[in-house]
């Protein structure tokens, strides 16, 4: 006699598999909002039972905007001295406008989308190395008074992460306040992790969403990819360092980079301190105090400036907005400098019509890679870029994690942010906008010196790749939604 369970079950599954997927299905039809990505996720649930249902649950579903609305309180919409942001964004008829040159319509257009003002008397210092720049950072955590606000993708227990391990510690014991926020998938990136270690230090330490991924995982979505550092409200730090020896000279070969970090004084450190106070909200819960962690900034420099905060919430799509009115824009030379490039169709067509104007547009990529389907997956557009008239250059080794954009010798945009979809739809970034034709030319010439030792891709060489190079390539970018 069989057991009626026994030959229902298959039945059972079946059913269950055609319940969740039509749930998981009509999830995705609702919320995403890039057609490639939806159509994708549903057949991963439909061809996969089950387990693509269960994937997407874990990996597909953004959760971020609701636990943001939920946890934390209301942003700050004041500056240092209590003007509203929002009444302060300029207008068509503001004098300011004439002050940015050419460039008027792209700082117009980074108004409506940020919402932020542009802020005059800016002090911007370009540190190309990691050596300097953590000098400069170590420097201005010592020579606090009142506040140290750190936030980082990766805190690496190395000897990097030792050095701000020693100066945070020095920082606490004299009683100034210090706070960091790491990024749970990057707080992994070293064992035993530096969350630990900074907390023994009586350091207040944040892990930025928490996940159960029980490993380090560099495919990761929904992460906080900035990179700030404030010092009393006064002086603040951002670009693309994380915090690992691999930024250093004499780091070994095998873990060698090259980044760029940038110092900014004056009134555009408000908008960095406003960064890391909401996110270190949404961590804790808490509020810092405002009269300890915010300051009246003078003017330090010529740089006009504005933060441009973007991530899978509230904030989406605004930096990949800005780059596409940046792009349209351009009118003699566009330069962009990415460690993974992977531009949607949007973009892609705007380069490549950019070009066809007669903008010299110049991409400079690396050639090592740590994200191997990333690289991959960017090879394949480079053939419509060569042939619309768009330079691409490979920087030699080591690793180049630079990310910075020029437009007409005027406009850079310097950040945490990448050419990829995992920047500009899946991850938290900042990013500054900078007019300031000296600043401008000063980095177009580093990026020139890199230029001159980088190798020019053609057409011909992308066409002679084995069929099996270009077929893993190929592949690779039917990825590139989740990449």
């Amino acid at each position: 006699m069989h057991d009626p369970f026994i030959q229902l079950w298959p039945h059972l599954v079946v059913v269950l598999h055609i319940v969740v997927a039509c749930m998981a299905s009509v999830h995705v039809v609702l919320f995403k909002r890039d057609p490639r990505a939806a159509i994708g996720w549903v057949g991963i649930i439909c061809l996969t039972p089950l387990v693509g249902s269960l994937l997407y649950a874990v990996f597909g579903v953004n959760r971020v905007r609701r636990r943001a609305r939920s946890r934390r309180p209301v942003a700050a919409t004041t500056d240092p001295v209590g003007e509203s942001v929002d009444s302060t964004v300029e207008t068509g008829d503001s004098p300011r406008w004439t002050e940015v040159g050419d460039l008027h319509d792209l700082a117009r257009l980074a108004s409506e989308v940020t919402r932020r003002p542009l802020l005059r008397g800016n002090l911007v210092t370009p540190l190309p190395t990691g050596d300097e720049a953590f000098a400069a950072m170590i420097g201005a955590i010592d020579r606090a008074e009142q506040s140290v606000g750190l936030s980082t993708y990766i805190f690496d227990n190395d000897r990097a992460g030792a050095m701000f391990l020693e100066a945070l510690g020095r920082a606490v014991a004299r009683r100034i306040e210090v706070r960091v926020i790491i990024d749970d998938v990057g707080s992994r990136y070293s064992w035993p992790s530096m969350v630990r270690a900074l907390r023994r230090r009586g350091i207040q330490v944040a892990k930025f969403m928490p996940t159960a991924l029980p490993w380090r995982f560099r495919y990761s979505n929904l992460r906080n990819h900035r990179k700030i550092l404030v010092a009393d409200g006064t002086v603040g730090f951002t670009g693309g360092m994380n915090i690992r020896e691999g930024a250093l000279a004499d780091a070994t070969p095998r873990h060698r980079l090259i980044d760029l970090h940038f110092q900014l004084q004056g009134p555009i450190v408000a908008h960095l301190q406003e960064v890391f106070v909401d996110d270190w909200s949404y961590c804790t819960g808490k509020t810092l105090e405002r009269a300890r962690w915010f300051a009246n900034t003078p003017e330090a420099g010529p740089v006009w400036a504005r933060g441009i905060v973007d991530g899978p919430d509230d904030d989406f799509d605004k930096l990949r907005m800005i780059l596409l009115g940046a792009v349209s824009c351009a009118t003699s030379s566009l330069v962009v400098v990415s460690p993974y490039f992977l531009p949607d169709d949007a973009l892609l067509t705007a380069l490549n019509v950019a070009a066809m104007r007669g903008v010299a547009v110049d991409i400079v990529l690396p050639s090592e890679n740590n994200l191997s389907l990333v690289a991959w997956a960017s090879t394949t557009v480079w053939p419509s870029l060569l042939e619309h008239g768009c330079r691409i250059w490979l920087s030699q080794a080591p690793f180049d994690h630079t990310k910075l954009m020029l437009v007409d010798n005027v406009w850079a945009l310097l950040g945490s942010g990448n050419w990829d979809p995992r920047s500009l739809q899946l991850n938290f970034e900042f990013n500054v906008e900078c007019y300031d034709g000296e600043l401008a030319r000063s980095l177009r010439e580093l990026v020139t010196a890199r230029i001159a030792g980088a190798h020019a891709v053609t057409l011909q060489e992308l066409h002679d790749r084995p069929l099996a190079a270009r077929l893993r390539d190929g592949v690779a970018r039917l990825a590139s939604p989740y990449l």
